[in-house]
Formats: structure tokens, sequence, C-alpha cells
């Protein structure tokens, strides 16, 4: 990924951090602060959060018996805390205003991902930051992984031939429950304002963004053209079973296919596709599998650099930043074409049914044609579905 340049003040550990918002997923920034503490690099200065956490909910983050300061306004308890460091962790239409209030400060940030639910507010975010001269760590983990350098080196080396592609799958299983667990999931807008909930903007967000990684497509202008097909079975206002085809200015083709809707569900990969032969990366589970002519599959198992301690280490002048938001750019160009597009249609009612010891919505079939996606480079409507509309085009 590209590099950011080390901010002219120098820190020492522990590092004064606050999160904003540490329910839902923002428990598992919880738990990677105390992780972080507990190794000395960091201290959870405070929480942002419209209900407080308990006592008892943060007795591990207890310091000589003061546990972390909390306050509903973000901006004040930054203030208050002398944080260096922000995780931004809240609803996607919160995370430019959150974040600029947070370079107005000098606060360095980890901002959970989708970066933005719009091209427009991802650049007056990413301006933003750049001209506050704070640092942005954007959350996609996955780009962490210490497999995506060693498969574009693999690459580079020809050990696939040419590549002729990247197909990515993601079959994902989610109550109904799910959309019901804030005002804002699974909209695409919500009191006037962006959400874009969709399974490729955020569930399975990663898939999209590894695999222009692995393309080195990643900043807004190796962007050329992209075709959506936006699905749902759910009762819900965006997509859940949907697939994007990029074409970058080198002329790659990525296609990714997601669903929440999957008979069962299993790991989500990303898959180049070389002449002679193939790369398979299970991103969630940094795995490999190399296939390639002449040679005996060859399944390799990789590190992760946590994205919160990359950034530490990029604050005291030991690394480069992994996942700058210029890196994102390639990724919010396609948030953006999925903003655009039309309504997602709703399947038939008899493409899907109720698995009621589970309260979800099954498609049929959709588990195949994931697969068939990132196998063929195809869309859903390619390959044949009844129940999938010509693709839209946005450029």
């Amino acid at each position: 990924m590209t590099s950011s340049p080390a901010p002219m003040t120098s820190y020492d550990a522990p590092l004064p951090v606050v999160l904003a918002g540490a329910r839902g997923h923002g428990r598992w920034h919880l738990d990677n602060i105390r992780r972080l503490q507990d190794k000395g690099l960091v201290r959870l200065a405070g929480i942002c959060e419209l209900t407080p956490l308990t006592e008892e909910e943060l007795d591990a983050f207890s310091l000589s018996g003061e546990l972390p300061e909390q306050s509903a306004d973000f901006g004040a308890l930054l203030d208050s805390t002398g944080a260096v460091i922000a995780v931004i962790c809240t609803p996607i239409p919160t995370h430019t205003d959150l974040a600029l209030t947070a370079a107005a400060r000098g606060v360095h940030l980890l901002l959970e991902k989708p970066p933005a639910p719009s091209y427009a507010e991802f650049r007056r975010m990413a301006d933003g930051v750049a001209a506050a001269g704070v640092v942005c760590q954007v959350g996609f983990q996955s780009l962490g992984s210490h497999a995506v350098p060693a498969i574009r080196e693999l690459v580079a080396q020809g050990a696939i031939g040419r590549v002729d592609g990247i197909g990515g799958a993601g079959a994902w299983a989610r109550a109904e429950e799910y959309y019901r667990r804030a005002p804002w999931a699974g909209r695409r807008r919500l009191n006037g304002v962006d959400v874009v909930d969709g399974v490729l903007t955020n569930p399975l967000a990663h898939a999209v963004a590894t695999a222009l990684a692995l393309d080195g497509s990643i900043r807004a202008e190796d962007v050329t053209d992209i075709e959506t097909e936006l699905l749902r079975a759910n009762d819900i206002e965006s997509d859940d079973t949907s697939c994007v085809r990029v074409t970058t200015a080198a002329g790659g083709r990525i296609t990714v296919a997601a669903t929440l809707c999957a008979e069962h569900p299993d790991e989500p990969y990303v898959l180049v596709h070389g002449t002679s032969g193939r790369i398979t990366f299970w991103y969630k589970q940094d795995r490999v599998l190399v296939q390639r002519s002449g040679h005996g599959p060859e399944e390799i198992s990789y590190g992760r650099t946590d994205l919160l301690e990359n950034l530490v280490e990029h604050l005291e002048g030991r690394a480069d930043l992994l996942v700058t938001p210029d890196s994102t750019g390639a990724f919010m160009k396609v948030v953006e074409a999925i903003r655009q597009a039309p309504d997602p249609v709703a399947l038939p009612d008899d493409a899907w049914y109720l698995a009621p010891d589970e309260n979800r919505r099954v498609v049929r079939g959709v588990d195949g044609l994931v697969a068939a996606a990132a196998d063929t480079l195809a869309l859903y409507s390619e390959l044949g579905a009844s129940w999938a509309l010509p693709k839209e085009v946005s450029t």
C-alpha cells in the first residue's frame, strides 16, 4: 500500500487513545486496545458513547484504579483526555464529521471502513485530514495481511503467468435481526443522508478492497468503469445479494460477488487468475493456495499486522502506514457507483426461503452463483440467474 510520511511531532508510548463507538463491532476495537495496552503501546483514555459502558465492562482497562473517561461529546473528550489517536467505529454517515473533528485537534485516526458513504464525503474527509497534517489509517484489516505483498510478489515473478483477472466471493449469512440492530442498518439513505449499507460496501467490503489491492488498482484514478447488479432478498432498502465488475486503467478486470443469504455460509476469498495458474486468498484467515503449472498445490499461512499497532509504530517513526485514505480511493469509487445505481431489485418470492431455525432468508443456488462469478469474472445476469437484471454501468 502507499506510505504516508510520519508526523513531525514525536510520541512516546503508551499513546492515549479515545474510542468512538464501543458497542457492536466496537467491542472488537475495545478488545484490541486492551491487547495493545497490555503491551504498553497505548492507553485507553476515553470512550465516546451515547450510553456509557458500565464499570464491569471497563474493569480490564483500569489503571491505578482510574477508569477511562466517558462522554457523548467527542470533541470535548478529545480535549480533556489529550488523545493522540482516535478510533472511530460509529455509523457510516458520521465518519467524515467525526474524523474532521479529530483532525482539527491534531488527533490521528483509525477510521473504520467504509471510510464514507459517498465519494464526495470521502474527499471531504481525506482532504481535511491531509490539510490538518494528521495521519489517517482506514480500517481494512485484511490489508494488514502479509499475504497481500506476498501474492503481489508471486504475480510479479510470473508464478501464474499473465494475470487475466481477479475474482472475489463472499457467501455469508445474516439473520433478520441484523437489519434491526440500528436505524441505519440495511439503509441506502436515512433522514436525507447517504448510508449505503450494502453487502459489498460494508460487511463484505474487504473482498472488494482486497481484490483491488492485489490488482494494484487502489487509487480513484485507477478505476475506469464499474458495472453493478444490486439485489435483495430481505425486506430492506439496501442490497444483500450483489455483484460488481471493475475495469481498471491498466485494462484489468475485477469481479466480486457476495451475499448475506448463503445456503451454506463459508469463508470469503479473492482469486487471482493467471494464464498458467491461480492463487486463492482466504483473507480472513490469511491463508493462500497457489496452484500453477508444473507444481503441486502449495498452501501457505501468513501473519498479519494489526492496523492500530501499525498506526502507533508509524507515529513513532518505525513503520510506513499500511492503509492511507488515498489507497482506498478505488474502493470508494465502487461505493459511489453503488450509491448512484438504481435501488436494489427485490428478488421474487420463489427465489428465496426462510430458514426458520435461524430466522434468515436464503437465496436458492446463490452459493454456486457467487463462486461462479469469482471463477469466471461474470456477473449474475451473465451466469443465467433468472432474477438478475441487466447490469448498470458507471464510469
